[in-house]
């Protein structure tokens, strides 16, 4: 079984690990709070990345595709949300100095996230199309997504926020809090940018 599998779990684990928004919030998340206060936010991002992926697989991306007004809507409302979080991340100093970054990016916040990401839509929509032969139906073919993309997150997503804890070690000075914190606000300000590129 797990052979028949085994694409669709490498192709989860490539996608999901490729840098982007969730990753990098992943890392901001880990070096700023640590791995324990950081795990609504990577569950969020993997629940929410399973159901878009489930969604996709049960037939709600080709609504999407028929409806361009709710793409652009969905992009939008994204995009505004990705920048007030880049802004947030990139003006924050160290952990204990800064009150405006209290506490991680909510459960609910990050799978939110998600529903507005395109990147997460195209993941799911092919695999949908690339794997659905392993599956008998749309539904089956939906909990099978579902499950290989929250569990391929949710590995992935953990291995940034480790990254980002591992990182936060070697600051020592408020002057290098404040340069990490800026090039990761801007790499997240960044992942806006393909959400926008034509298909």
């Amino acid at each position: 079984m797990f052979e028949s599998i085994f694409p669709l779990v490498l192709f989860a684990l490539v996608a999901t690990s490729t840098p982007g928004m969730a990753t990098t919030l992943s890392t901001a998340s880990g070096a700023r709070f640590g791995f324990r206060r950081s795990v609504p936010l990577m569950a969020g991002s993997a629940a929410g990345l399973a159901s878009v992926a489930a969604a996709g697989a049960a037939g709600l991306a080709g609504l999407l595709a028929a409806a361009p007004f709710l793409q652009l809507a969905m992009k939008i409302a994204g995009s505004l949300y990705l920048v007030w979080l880049a802004l947030k991340i990139g003006r924050s100093g160290p952990p204990n100095l800064d009150p405006s970054m209290a506490k991680p990016n909510s459960f609910f916040g990050s799978a939110g996230l998600q529903w507005m990401n395109p990147k997460g839509w195209a993941m799911g929509l092919g695999a949908a199309a690339s794997f659905a032969a392993l599956a008998n139906g749309p539904l089956q073919l939906a909990l099978l997504l579902g499950a290989v993309f929250g569990l391929a997150a949710a590995l992935s997503l953990s291995l940034w926020c480790v990254a980002g804890t591992l990182l936060a070690r070697l600051l020592g000075t408020e002057r290098q809090w404040r340069v990490l914190n800026i090039a990761l606000g801007l790499l997240l300000a960044a992942s806006i940018v393909p959400m926008w590129r034509p298909a």
